[in-house]
């Protein structure tokens, strides 16, 4: 396979459990469900699914498989667990069959690509109709995009950047609270105001987690040329603005400067929620109704740039994909099919994840079958998705070499200039180290 087809961004899916809603399936095709099924199953189906995120069956049961049993009662639904002695480079050497692949984007290519997993499923949706239109259009131009129009996956549940604020900090400093809205510059003044030593303890305005806003960046920048397989760090500009804005702006306030100095870090979720000496957090949608009660927190959107109103993150989907060896992939496809439907989908958004359709129906359900259905979670949807460019294999890497080299830049070890030459440097020899893998 060319190697344009390996650049593919695809995969990963965190799915959950499920109930009925048939009246929303049916209009989504799901009424020949049943048939396709009974097509599928006339000899005994096993599906078995894998991944590298390490989850536990426990996990992988509450999420996903123990749904999928009660759906599927004729399937008999496996997981293996990425454990030592089950790497995908063991398994397949061993000629362990998996059936079903899933890992977060962004993660997914270095994992399926160079061990030529992947499996083409434009065939099998077109099959089982699966109707691609009522996906999230970003989601699925990027997948299209990035594979010459094959399609390795479907999209499950999708992710976003939201700014995550401590209101008792807000109230014991007497500061309102961030709206939905807001620009960069201004959430910066508001950090300067909560940044501040009081009794002994350095509080701080704002942090963010370095990989997603950078992974995310909401002025889509590629982090790669894919034509040229080189690193765009030292070659766009838009790169200096955007470090400036994200890590260096909202970071100024003397006591707050010294800190990152002196330590050589940045705060990050466990000073957010268990120091609680973080006033805002710039993190993922997925982790609103995770934290439970130990912050008292809400959320509004990403602060956005002044000459990009309404533009949010880009997308972070979850991908589910087919793999080479799968034994049975009309009915692996039966599966993925449910869980796109409005049914499957309906149940994910009130359980907190973000659908990847367009229906308002289901966005509006987000977050309302939690414990904590009160906090702002529209906000996940304030903003519109910035453009969704295509990752190479190597995606990851580079996002990793680039948050380093926002840290070091944030902490006062390097300046600007020498952060992003030194960045561009290291990003084009693990290019080439990647590209060699997949030759």
């Amino acid at each position: 396979m060319k190697l344009l087809f390996r650049k593919t961004i695809v995969m990963l899916v965190v799915v959950g459990s499920v109930t009925a809603c048939s009246q929303a399936g049916t209009q989504s095709g799901e009424s020949q469900q049943d048939e396709n099924r009974a097509d599928t199953a006339k000899e005994p189906v096993e599906i078995v699914f894998y991944s590298t995120n390490n989850d536990s069956v426990e996990g992988f049961d509450q999420r996903l498989g123990t749904s999928l049993r009660k759906k599927f009662p004729d399937y008999t639904i496996k997981y293996i667990q990425s454990t030592k002695g089950n790497s995908m480079e063991e398994l397949l050497a061993s000629g362990t069959r998996f059936d079903i692949f899933y890992q977060t984007i962004g993660n997914y290519e270095g994992q399926v690509f160079p061990n030529r997993i992947e499996y083409d499923m434009s065939e099998l949706i077109a099959k089982h109709k699966v109707d691609l239109n009522r996906f999230e259009p970003t989601v699925m131009d990027a997948l299209k995009q990035t594979s010459n129009g094959k399609m390795y996956a479907l999209p499950v549940i999708t992710n976003n950047l939201l700014l995550y604020y401590n209101k008792d900090l807000f109230d014991k400093f007497g500061v309102p609270y961030p709206k939905d809205g807001m620009t960069w510059e201004q959430i910066s003044e508001l950090s300067k105001k909560l940044s501040r030593t009081d009794q002994g303890t350095q509080y701080f305005g704002f942090t963010h987690s370095p990989l997603h806003t950078i992974r995310m960046n909401q002025l889509s920048i590629p982090n790669a040329d894919l034509k040229t397989n080189t690193p765009t760090i030292n070659q766009d500009s838009r790169w200096s603005r955007f470090f400036q804005t994200v890590f260096l702006d909202p970071v100024q306030e003397p006591g707050y400067a010294q800190y990152l100095q002196s330590t050589g870090k940045i705060p990050g979720s466990n000073e957010f929620i268990k120091s609680k000496n973080v006033a805002m957090y710039v993190y993922i949608q997925g982790l609103m109704g995770a934290w439970g009660d130990q912050v008292n927190y809400d959320v509004v959107s990403l602060p956005v740039f002044s000459d990009r109103p309404g533009i949010g993150s880009q997308s972070y989907p979850s991908y589910y994909g087919i793999t080479n060896m799968a034994k049975n992939k009309d009915a692996a496809m039966e599966v993925l099919k449910y869980i796109v439907s409005d049914e499957y989908q309906t149940e994910l958004a009130l359980r907190g994840d973000m659908t990847v359709l367009t229906d308002e129906r289901v966005r509006k359900q987000l977050g309302q079958g939690t414990p904590y259905k009160d906090k702002n979670w529209q906000a996940a949807y304030y903003n519109k998705f910035a453009p969704f460019l295509p990752k190479g294999t190597y995606d990851a890497e580079l996002v990793t070499i680039y948050g380093s080299m926002g840290i070091q830049l944030q902490t006062g070890k390097i300046d600007m200039n020498t952060g992003l030459r030194q960045a561009g440097e290291q990003a084009q020899k693990k290019i080439a180290e990647m590209v060699q893998m997949i030759k």
